[in-house]
């Protein structure tokens, strides 16, 4: 009848006049197409049965034959051709059966795990200290990746990841929280980009994700959405964690679907969040299987650790006492020669030097030489938890039999180890975040090191740990331009369709390969239209040549990087960079064109020999082409603002919330921006309660949790305020009689001293109009409360900000019928600088 070849076959001609849209440059994948069984009978079908093979030089994969319109999403139904009977008995009355929607047969199960804030120097896998038993186990049964590259930021990783698109192509320049007007910094996936797990659902996929989502624009944060960009309007059929930068392991502000819901269970009962998300992966696939053992899973699990605060119980990080106490140069040296002899790094690879803004470890204090240790084996102990559990969610595949028909991706960091901890590190990371860092001393962090880790604390490690984690590559988290922000070891295991075991393969890869690789892994092809949309195609590499070819030629041979400046090029082995910016400081950068350049060839596999002086035509060749990439991706116009970013009214993108008062209504939990800002300035705040019978008790409103925040609540019956300044310390006003029985308006009003930021002011608590109590805070915080805690109506979701009461248990016994916030005309806000804002927005990220 006939034949085509291509990235689509199809009998309809309307199908056809789409071709130019399907072109699929550097796809190692072709389809062929064969003509249906019976044409005649089915000649209303614009579809084809279609073959998957192999590209030309790429390792043979099973054929997989499957006769649905898949290139169409979703799939137009189909439509019943012949006689219509008047009675269902009459012989004549055929009609197909109804048959679920599948996969084509033999496509395996798929599983993302995505390891937050590690450098590829931190897992043992990778020759890193951190012991990752689970991920050498995988990665034996499997191959490591030692050339992989993710973007060097967090919210354009999981864009990039979740799309097969370069981050600015999917409006994701940055984070969130920083979103501009600008397409490639907007946040706002274009419709003509699908995510991946819609694709996946609608070719048959059960679909899941479990952990951190922050690819939501920062506006859509809310009870009230849209939601099209949760996890759950984006293809995911179930959600199960947090929307945001970061979560309080012990008190994370979880969602289930949309829904906000409260941990199982207290710290004091065992929780930390990365046994619970395991815990749901595991029970959830158990289910899926339960009831659909034909029907294979996507599901995607980013745990959020090891991102800050670094929490993690003592059994963990006590595991690694007194193994830090050499410093972090000691370490960058250990590192190294243990990649070396694991060959995850070439043998001639020379360890960068550290750079001036980087302090040796001989230079640090010797009184906080201690604290800086203890920083570090908290974090050790929480990879290596978070191994454990992710160990525990492989355990189940393998207790269910699937293990080795499961595609996995592990993905040992969405970037670089975080330098934004500081030189020292902190004890609270909102005391740096809101530019007030002196606060915590030497004597202070001495105070606290028994408690760092626990849930007292909200800690980070020091910029020095970070730099020795990226080891052997320079710089960290945020820097694009160099190996140590954006190379990130990655481990693929699937028994059932890769026959190496334990090799290495170094071929340049990105993140952005990972959905080509498992829509060619899975037999399905790029969609043409998903919901209506005609779709832009993939912009990454399948990676399937390389999983049974060691010498497989490298396909993925151009990639652009950039963020918030900072920029570099690889192409055919050579690499251009230039770093703009530097992580921990918040100093506005000179103009991009003073920007030195640096240049590395082929054989630096760490950027170590800067060539850019004995070849500047290679340079500049480099330096034309990130140019042509940046404009065909949207990374143009280059954006290195603070706070014209954090600014919406600037920046361009809608603020959630404005004006000078706000009603809040009981059982409402919202996060810190879907509130008026109360800070340097006077506020107050009236709720409308009924009081019972027996007296009052528990909390009306909160905002912020243990590490800083402010809580108005009855106890013993009286009204009772309290602020918390960093954890530090707590100021307390309390009504001098009980509230009444009954119907009343209770009132606190805060009366700013003003004269700058972070000042202090007085309390004074009503009920119905008149004065009950006085009391004084000395000093508030001037930028943010927390980067995770939520502001609660009726009770205190997170951890608690009043020591008065616990982290359960704290609801409010009466009837709250509404909470109003007013603010004041006295805004200090426009004397915050352009640094401290942008310190605030990157501790969401």
């Amino acid at each position: 009848m006939w034949h085509i070849e291509g990235a689509l076959g199809s009998t309809s001609a309307n199908c056809m006049r789409f071709w130019p849209l399907i072109g699929r440059i550097g796809s190692p994948m072709v389809f062929r197409g064969f003509p249906l069984e019976n044409p005649s009978a089915d000649r209303n079908r614009q579809d084809v049965a279609y073959e998957k093979i192999s590209a030309p030089g790429s390792p043979s994969m099973p054929a997989i034959r499957d006769d649905l319109p898949r290139h169409i999403l979703p799939m137009p139904d189909s439509k019943h051709v012949g006689i219509t009977t008047y009675d269902a008995r009459d012989p004549a009355t055929k009609y197909p059966p109804i048959t679920a929607l599948r996969p084509p047969k033999g496509a395996p199960n798929v599983l993302i795990l995505l390891v937050d804030d590690a450098g590829f120097g931190s897992s043992s896998v990778f020759g890193g200290p951190c012991h990752t038993p689970n991920f050498e186990k995988l990665a034996k049964g499997g191959l490591k990746y030692t050339r992989f590259h993710t973007t060097a930021l967090c919210s354009p990783t999981r864009a990039a990841l979740l799309t097969g698109r370069n981050h600015h192509s999917v409006g994701m320049g940055a984070i969130t929280e920083m979103a501009t007007s600008a397409p490639g910094n907007n946040s706002i996936r274009p419709k003509e980009k699908a995510a991946l797990a819609e694709t996946m659902k609608l070719n048959g996929y059960s679909t899941a994700q479990f952990g951190k989502c922050h690819e939501v624009p920062y506006w859509e944060v809310s009870p009230v959405g849209p939601f099209t960009q949760w996890p759950t309007g984006s293809g995911f059929e179930y959600f199960y964690g947090f929307v945001g930068g970061e979560a309080n392991q012990y008190y994370p502000g979880l969602y289930e679907g949309t829904t906000a819901v409260e941990p199982p269970s207290t710290p004091e009962e065992g929780y930390t969040l990365n046994r619970d998300l395991a815990d749901h992966a595991i029970k959830w696939i158990r289910q899926q299987k339960a009831l659909m053992p034909d029907k294979p899973f996507f599901t995607y699990y980013a745990p959020g650790a090891t991102h800050a605060p670094h929490h993690v119980p003592h059994e963990w990080s006590d595991k690694y006492k007194g193994k830090f106490d050499g410093g972090w140069d000691q370490l960058r040296e250990e590192t190294i020669a243990r990649q070396k002899k694991l060959g995850v790094i070439s043998q001639n690879s020379e360890l960068t030097r550290r750079h001036d803004e980087i302090p040796a470890w001989d230079d640090m204090p010797d009184d906080l030489k201690p604290v800086l240790a203890r920083q570090m084996e908290i974090y050790a102990g929480f990879m290596e938890q978070t191994d454990h559990e992710i160990g525990r969610l492989l355990d189940s595949l393998e207790d269910l039999g699937i293990l080795d028909d499961t595609l996995i991706y592990l993905i040992v960091g969405d970037n670089g180890a975080s330098a934004e901890g500081t030189i020292n590190g902190c004890f609270n990371e909102m005391t740096t975040l809101n530019g007030m860092p002196a606060i915590e001393t030497v004597d202070f962090l001495r105070s606290k090191i028994a408690d760092f880790g626990t849930p007292k604390a909200y800690n980070h490690y020091a910029v020095g740990w970070a730099h020795a984690l990226c080891a052997p590559y320079q710089w960290t988290k945020q820097v694009a331009s160099h190996w140590g922000g954006t190379r990130n070891g990655t481990v693929v295991h699937w028994p059932n369709g890769i026959k190496a075991k334990g090799e290495i393969r170094s071929q340049f890869h990105h993140v952005i390969d990972v959905a080509k690789t498992i829509l060619e892994v899975c037999g399905l092809p790029e969609p043409v239209f998903v919901n209506g949309i005609a779709q832009a195609p993939l912009e990454g590499f399948s990676m399937v040549p390389t999983f049974n070819d060691l010498k497989a030629p490298e396909i993925h041979d151009l990639q652009y990087f950039e963020m918030m400046g900072n920029r570099g090029l690889y192409h055919q082995g050579w690499t251009a960079a230039t770093k703009h910016r530097t992580p921990w400081k918040a100093d506005q950068p000179g103009p991009f064109d003073d920007d030195i350049w640096e240049l590395y060839g082929p054989d630096d596999w760490t950027q170590t020999d800067n060539l850019a002086g004995q070849n500047p035509a290679k340079l500049a060749e480099l330096q034309r082409l990130w140019l042509v990439e940046a404009t065909k991706y949207n990374v143009i116009p280059l954006d290195d603002r603070g706070f014209e970013r954090i600014n919406p009214d600037i920046a361009g993108r809608p603020q959630l919330i404005s004006g000078n008062s706000q009603l809040l209504f009981p059982g409402m939990r919202v996060s810190e921006a879907c509130v008026l800002t109360l800070k340097n300035k006077s506020h107050s705040v009236t709720a409308d309660v009924v009081i019972p019978d027996d007296g009052a008790n528990g909390v009306i409103i909160t905002q912020g949790g243990s590490v800083g925040g402010w809580t108005l609540y009855a106890k013993d019956g009286k009204l009772k305020y309290c602020y918390n300044f960093f954890g530090i310390e707590h100021y307390f006003t309390e009504a001098e009689a009980a509230i009444p029985p009954g119907a009343h308006q209770l009132r606190m009003e805060f009366a700013y001293d003003g004269g700058g930021l972070a000042k202090g002011g007085d309390i004074t608590l009503y009920y119905d109009g008149k004065a009950v109590g006085k009391g004084r805070v000395d000093k508030s915080q001037p930028m943010g409360y927390s980067a995770d805690e939520a502001c609660d109506v009726g009770g205190d979701t997170g951890s608690p900000a009043s020591p008065d009461y616990g982290p359960t248990g704290n609801r409010f016994n009466g009837t709250i019928n509404w909470v109003q916030i007013d603010i004041g005309n006295d805004d200090h806000d426009h004397l915050i600088t352009a640094e401290d804002k942008f310190n605030l927005a990157m501790a969401r990220q």
